[in-house]
């Protein structure tokens, strides 16, 4: 089988994953049939986490283990999962793909990979706060696709916030692999955060003091 990676892509990786600290768990969940992009979401990590012995890859199928899918929070296929791994504890985050991290996103993955390996937001202290005062939870979806070069600093962002509090979700979804849901939110521009579904939204990748605005006016209109 050909590889996904190529052999220079894989020497800057390696390099990249130097940075890692604390060891993560990557949980993928496919599905059998009906899933243009399983194989090869689930080829790439397989060849990311085989980059580094901090990485640990478990295969799943959100079908045949629809228990783990629902504990995870994982509805969609390809799902991946980044978590912490502490001895045998795994540590949830919150933290999401939907669709495959392709293009600009893969970026994204390796990203937050270190970005969880490292258990360090890296958020401003006043975001920190604002997090830290939230008494409801968040769930926020940042539509993508692999050809907007701005759309991964929109889900780092998500996904270091969800890194911070047990409140915050954050999910990846590429748009164009889950159209119905795009169309539901009212997806046309990339990148698209939505807030609590359609409590609220940002279009474009913003300063998170912006986000943390937006956070705050759709709570209110809980």
């Amino acid at each position: 089988m050909e590889t996904l990676l190529n052999d220079d892509i894989r020497q800057q990786v390696t390099e990249y994953f130097k940075q890692l600290k604390e060891p993560v768990q990557v949980i993928y969940f496919g599905k059998k049939g009906d899933c243009e992009y399983c194989d090869e979401a689930r080829q790439m990590v397989e060849e990311i986490t085989a980059l580094s012995e901090k990485l640990n890859l478990a295969v799943y199928d959100i079908d045949e283990d629809q228990a783990l899918a629902s504990q995870y929070k994982v509805d969609k296929a390809p799902g991946i999962v980044l978590a912490g791994l502490d001895n045998d504890q795994i540590l949830d985050y919150g933290i999401r793909f939907s669709g495959i991290p392709s293009g600009h996103e893969f970026s994204s993955l390796i990203h937050d990979m270190i970005l969880v390996s490292g258990r360090d937001s890296g958020l401003a202290s006043q975001t920190k706060d604002f997090l830290k005062s939230l008494d409801k939870p968040i769930h926020l979806q940042v539509f993508v696709t692999p050809t907007c070069p701005y759309c991964p600093r929109a889900v780092v962002l998500a996904h270091q916030m969800a890194l911070e509090s047990p409140l915050v979700e954050a999910e990846m979804v590429e748009a164009m692999e889950f159209p119905e849901l795009s169309n539901q939110m009212g997806v046309s521009g990339v990148p698209h955060t939505t807030i609590n579904g359609e409590a609220g939204a940002v279009i474009g990748a913003v300063p998170e003091d912006h986000l943390v605005e937006e956070i705050q006016r759709a709570l209110v209109m809980v």
